[in-house]
């Protein structure tokens, strides 16, 4: 097979292939034997069909398909031969005369290739990046403290009601006259959050109230939303217009929700058992896990200005436009030109970071193991625990997290890409000069405002 490449602007490639008879006549011969010994047809025995019937019927789909195959071959053996940094998939040329695959060979195609820009990207200790460090002080310790106490708190039985409790109690439908309304509703146990009713009279009803206490309420005025008040009511909605009146609601219980105290036991149930003694090394504790969390997101920060850094110390990039537009639209086939249009330049900007993250990874010599990538998996399960104050977390656990994650096409990909990112960010701070800034944490938090997510 002869293969020509044409790219006079660097970027917009044309790929020629001619295909000969001698480079797909053997492997369709092949198959057209194979076909023949399961062959089936009415007057032949199994494998006795004449050959040049197997030939009528298979043969123009089985060296399309040894064409298509050869093509796919040679073009990628070719970009890979040749070191072409080829973006996308090939697509074929509009220059493409129409083949005749049923005439004699040779048969001519053409394709047209994205080719990657040339520039070159070299970092050194004469590159300048900012690094935030977020302080940690008593102010964020203590909100830490408040947070563990309240999810480790309980819900306990109290005599008298106070902002935020639930009360439990027997509610009665009454008459005009305030007495129990014969046939009317009863429903025992109810239960209302007085904090979430809206109206401020019904919601006063509640203060100071103590168990076996009956309090006159109208459901109508104290629940704004059907919904709800049919739940209160345990009805349908489509009766509530029947009972609009007031109810006597005698208190039967009221549970409060009481954080943990700051004690050995929640020191034992954020951190195990003995590990922390007093609340002094609580604090500390605490501290040690919000730096070390801080150390991330400084990192986070750290790879979004490196990323606009390098972007502007390599400058404006040309990229075959048209030809990564058609790239674009044969990926998404479900989409019209409007999605195209609308995502182009973010997908170049993104496309021009990548071409510059691959050439840092190059240079730095950075390595990808099954192990980055499970590690980052456990990061990722440890983040998630995080989230709901659990941090002393059995590294067997961590384990089962990652192994069901990388089980799952969607999440490998971006786990992939978090491992090169740690890694290209711990390859790159001691290599260039860190603007070191010490922050608070809402200084840090405004960095982000305005940014493109």
């Amino acid at each position: 097979m002869k293969v020509t490449f044409e790219n006079p602007d660097k970027v917009n490639g044309l790929m020629t292939l001619t295909v000969e008879e001698a480079d797909y006549q053997a492997n369709v011969e092949k198959k057209l034997k194979d076909y023949r010994k399961k062959a089936q047809m009415p007057g032949f025995r199994p494998g006795m069909v004449p050959m040049g019937m197997i030939k009528r019927q298979y043969g123009t789909a089985l060296k399309v398909d040894e064409i298509n195959r050869l093509l796919g071959e040679e073009i990628y053996k070719y970009v890979n031969e040749n070191k072409i940094q080829m973006l996308g998939e090939p697509m074929p040329s509009e220059k493409q005369e129409a083949v005749d695959v049923e005439g004699a060979a040779p048969y001519t195609f053409v394709f047209d290739i994205a080719v990657a820009p040339e520039f070159k990207i070299e970092l050194t200790a004469k590159d300048k990046v900012d690094y935030y460090t977020i302080t940690v002080d008593d102010e964020m310790v203590n909100r830490q403290i408040e947070a563990f106490a309240q999810r480790a708190g309980h819900n306990e039985n109290v005599e008298e009601y106070q902002e935020n409790d639930v009360v439990k109690g027997d509610l009665r439908e009454l008459d005009a006259d305030g007495s129990t309304k014969e046939g009317g509703i009863e429903v025992s146990g109810a239960t209302v959050m007085p904090t979430y009713i809206k109206d401020e009279d019904q919601k006063k009803l509640f203060e100071g109230a103590k168990l076996g206490d009956v309090i006159t309420l109208n459901p109508r005025k104290a629940y704004e939303s059907d919904a709800e008040l049919a739940s209160f009511l345990k009805i349908d909605k489509a009766d509530l217009g029947f009972h609009t009146g007031d109810f006597s609601f005698q208190v039967t219980e009221i549970n409060r929700y009481v954080k943990s105290e700051v004690n050995q036991e929640l020191f034992d149930s954020v951190y195990g058992e003995g590990v922390v003694k007093d609340e002094k090394e609580f604090r500390e504790k605490i501290a040690e896990g919000m730096k070390a969390q801080f150390v991330n997101d400084s990192d986070f920060r750290f790879m979004i200005d490196l990323r606009k850094y390098c972007e502007e110390k390599v400058g404006d990039l040309t990229f075959p436009e048209e030809l990564l537009k058609r790239v674009m639209k044969n990926n998404n086939k479900d989409k019209d030109e409007e999605f195209v249009d609308k995502n182009f330049d973010k997908s170049i900007q993104e496309l021009k970071w990548h071409l510059i993250k691959e050439q840092l990874v190059s240079a730095l010599g950075i390595k990808i193991e099954d192990a980055d990538v499970k590690e980052a998996a456990k990061e990722a399960a440890r983040a998630q625990f995080a989230q709901y104050g659990m941090s002393n977390i059995p590294d067997e656990y961590l384990e089962n997290y990652a192994q069901d994650m990388l089980k799952k096409k969607e999440y490998v990909e971006s786990l992939v890409d978090r491992s090169i990112d740690r890694k290209l960010t711990a390859a790159v701070k001691p290599v260039v000069k860190l603007n070191e800034k010490t922050v608070t944490l809402d200084e840090f938090n405004k960095l982000f405002e305005g940014e493109q997510a």
